[in-house]
């Protein structure tokens, strides 16, 4: 069972207006010269270490993998490690590029001011936690996130074990919850939205590994996990999306229009990548930050299956990278 609380409110960043607000309004930037994927660069070399976050992988991947096309002497690894994983290799300056999926928290910080880790913020895209269950699950259509808390709050655990304790037309058929593990972003986002203070009941199934938690659903009629939606779009044959009650008795299923205006507004929220200030200026991580940040790169956020950032959000992120500003701006 996890126990530390969260030290950062998550949901006062989680949002696509709050990000804009926080992100300010966009100053001038000189634009990214788009690349030319026809004609290779084989001068730039060297070598980019980034790890976090399993939501924010497939993006990462992706990235990397058309860069690498752009600059081939440029060699991209790209590890999960989880959120938090992922910052405790960051703060440690082992890595130089992590991926987040919630903000950095007050403890990381001071982690990584110990060990003299300046970082630049960077939000990437929008996402949408998604609930998913068995795709022959014809019961749990919309859930209220005081029926998820009953199922995922400490005090559930050998207590609420069937469907049926959630809602008394449901079958009497075990709960089978699967879920990211406690080092994920995902979890910790999950668990403060549904109220129950970052912690959880123990008796789950947790991966860093999404495929294993779409694999658990898949094969389990009583399954239910949750993670990004990308996970759930690259699955949506064997997997079926919960619709989540949004406080006004509308039940709302995450897609891309309802994560990009805030429909679905319990569970969407922003994705982050955070970069070494150390390591900013050399070439190779200055031109892979750019071309992640290019706005003309935004058909591969959809290919992973997360929505783009407004393109003003976008020129603010590249100007904050630009003048090198550390710091959170979603603490």
């Amino acid at each position: 069972m996890k126990t530390r609380p969260l030290n950062v409110p998550l949901r006062n960043a989680c949002t696509l207006a709050i990000l804009t607000t926080l992100m300010g309004s966009c100053g001038t930037v000189d634009p990214v010269e788009s690349s030319d994927r026809n004609n290779p660069d084989t001068l730039l070399g060297g070598e980019i270490l980034l790890d976090g976050s399993s939501t924010v992988f497939p993006v990462s991947e992706a990235m990397a993998e058309e860069f690498q096309k752009l600059h081939p002497g440029v060699r991209i690894n790209v590890g999960i490690s989880g959120t938090g994983g992922g910052f405790r290799k960051f703060c440690a300056d082992e890595t130089d590029i992590t991926g987040a999926s919630r903000p950095i928290t007050p403890s990381e910080i001071e982690l990584c001011q110990e060990n003299g880790v300046e970082f630049i913020e960077l939000p990437i895209a929008m996402d949408g936690l998604s609930i998913v269950v068995n795709p022959d699950n014809d019961f749990a259509q919309c859930l209220t996130l005081a029926e998820l808390k009953m199922m995922w709050e400490p005090a559930a655990q050998g207590s609420v074990m069937s469907w049926r304790q959630i809602r008394p037309d449901f079958p009497d058929g075990p709960l089978g919850l699967y879920a990211p593990g406690v080092d994920s972003g995902t979890y910790d986002y999950f668990m403060e939205t549904i109220g129950t203070d970052g912690e959880s009941r123990g008796d789950f199934t947790a991966s860093e590994d999404d495929n294993v938690l779409v694999q658990g659903v898949a094969n389990n009629l009583y399954g239910l996990a949750f993670f990004g939606f990308a996970y759930y779009e690259q699955n949506q044959d064997r997997l079926k999306l919960v619709a989540i009650d949004d406080g006004n008795g509308n039940c709302i299923e995450p897609s891309p229009e309802t994560i990009a205006d805030d429909t679905y507004n319990h569970f969407s929220r922003p994705e982050f990548i955070y970069v070494k200030k150390a390591v900013a200026d050399r070439p190779e991580v200055k031109e892979f930050v750019e071309f992640y940040l290019d706005f003309d790169n935004k058909f591969l956020i959809k290919e992973a299956g997360y929505v783009p950032l407004p393109e003003a959000a976008i020129t603010k992120a590249l100007e904050r990278f630009h003048k090198g500003e550390v710091g959170s701006e979603f603490k």
